[in-house]
């Protein structure tokens, strides 16, 4: 029987803050998806619809322009966390993540149904969340990582300049001398 210590710890792979801020986005995005769907089942909903209103409100093109603006910023938050530069990144999560968590909060006001409560409380907790994560963005000197890749690109500036400077003399051969910051 072959006996080999290995260990059974689970690798934990540290996940970029834009790839969190994305998938809360998308995870709001499912949130609304469903509970409208879900919505869909409710008694009169339907014949609602059909009568052309949209909860207390009529359906008219403004309505459902106001709809349409408010189901796409969260959309294209996917794309623009993802994208955006860090400080730019940083300011419109908070903005969003607060504008949305009001907007959240809104739909529950007066909301009676159990399903929906629920959905609009992990709404508000996903919101939450990309407040928190984009108040708490790593800044760029803290993270060791960042200054681990600065020392290696020193060393191979240092090492291409080396070798450049060699070769510009008309050395005629490449010796790299290794510079390593201690």
């Amino acid at each position: 029987m072959n006996s080999s210590n290995k260990t059974t710890e689970l690798e934990d792979v540290k996940i970029n803050i834009k790839m969190k801020l994305s998938a809360l986005w998308v995870a709001m995005m499912l949130l609304y998806i469903y509970a409208d769907i879900l919505s869909l089942f409710r008694p009169g909903q339907v014949e609602e619809m059909i009568d052309g209103r949209m909860g207390p409100f009529p359906v008219t093109q403004g309505s459902l322009f106001t709809a349409s603006v408010l189901m796409i910023i969260p959309a294209v938050m996917v794309f623009l966390s993802l994208t955006l530069r860090p400080k730019v990144n940083h300011r419109a999560n908070i903005i969003f993540g607060v504008l949305y968590t009001f907007v959240n909060i809104n739909n529950l006001i007066g909301e009676t149904w159990a399903y929906y409560i629920f959905f609009g409380i992990v709404e508000i907790a996903c919101t939450l969340l990309i407040v928190w994560y984009a108040w708490k963005w790593p800044k760029q000197e803290d993270n060791p990582d960042n200054k681990l890749r600065e020392i290696e690109m020193t060393n191979h500036t240092a090492e291409t300049l080396h070798l450049f400077i060699q070769e510009s003399q008309g050395c005629g051969r490449a010796t790299v001398m290794k510079t390593r910051s201690r």
